[in-house]
């Protein structure tokens, strides 16, 4: 039993050390609040611990018998190994192409970009047409602002086209500004939590008490909802500097 369990023990130590570094990286690079929570990507996180640090250290315990070969156990734990590396490249994969780019503010709303959001071609133009705001493999999130064009025909076709599944303003890195230079339309748009639309009574009552119970006034126009593929969090301003105050989950 000693000789499994120290076989258990060192297996999961090394799983736990090199996913460690491999999605920590991610987190730190570009999935720090609010990113992990809004891309939603705990499933996969899930199913890499899974693998990695249950199911992997579990088999070695179970083929780790004292009497066995040694070339009979290192083909086992090398099968095992290889399955471990096999999940974590998915996920890491997985957590890379949809790492968070661009927090945008556009028109009336905020919304986060994912590197997946976004086409190779947008991607090409924004380089050569905008590349102060270009992603890169290496572009780490930023908050940007993000109008429709001044051309009134080419707002409305991009208008149009988002309407039909199309792109959004917001996948268009090529139009983007820096996030100073929307600061004027954005102060104009805050609300009250009791005026945001998209919140139940419940909710606003919970959003209210917990901007009270950090010093914000709720009854401020101070408040905007920033959306992801499906969880939303809201995000309260200071009314006059317009720096961020807090993030809180609505769900």
């Amino acid at each position: 039993m000693k000789y499994r369990l120290r076989a258990f023990a060192l297996h999961l130590l090394g799983s736990t050390c090199l996913l460690s570094l491999a999605v920590g990286g991610l987190y730190f690079g570009w999935y720090r609040w609010p990113g992990w929570y809004l891309t939603e990507v705990t499933k996969v996180l899930a199913l890499v611990v899974l693998v990695d640090l249950v199911l992997g250290p579990t088999l070695t315990f179970l083929v780790a018998a004292p009497k066995k070969l040694r070339r009979v156990l290192a083909r086992d734990i090398a099968i095992i190994v290889t399955v471990q590396l096999a999940a974590l490249v998915y996920g890491w994969v997985t957590l890379w192409q949809g790492r968070p780019l661009y927090y945008t503010f556009s028109v009336d709303r905020l919304e986060i970009v994912q590197a997946s959001d976004l086409k190779p071609d947008e991607i090409a133009q924004a380089q050569r047409a905008n590349p102060a705001l270009a992603p890169h493999w290496y572009s780490r999130p930023r908050w940007i602002y993000a109008p429709l064009p001044d051309d009134p025909e080419e707002a409305a076709k991009i208008v149009n086209g988002a309407v039909f599944g199309g792109d959004d303003i917001i996948d268009m890195p090529r139009y983007f500004k820096p996030w100073t230079a929307g600061l004027g339309q954005l102060r104009s748009k805050l609300q009250t939590v009791a005026e945001v639309k998209g919140l139940n009574k419940v909710e606003r009552q919970r959003m209210q008490a917990r901007m009270a119970s950090r010093g914000l006034i709720p009854g401020q126009r101070n408040a905007m909802v920033m959306w992801g593929d499906i969880r939303r969090v809201l995000v309260i301003f200071d009314p006059e500097t317009l720096n961020i105050r807090a993030t809180f989950k609505i769900a």
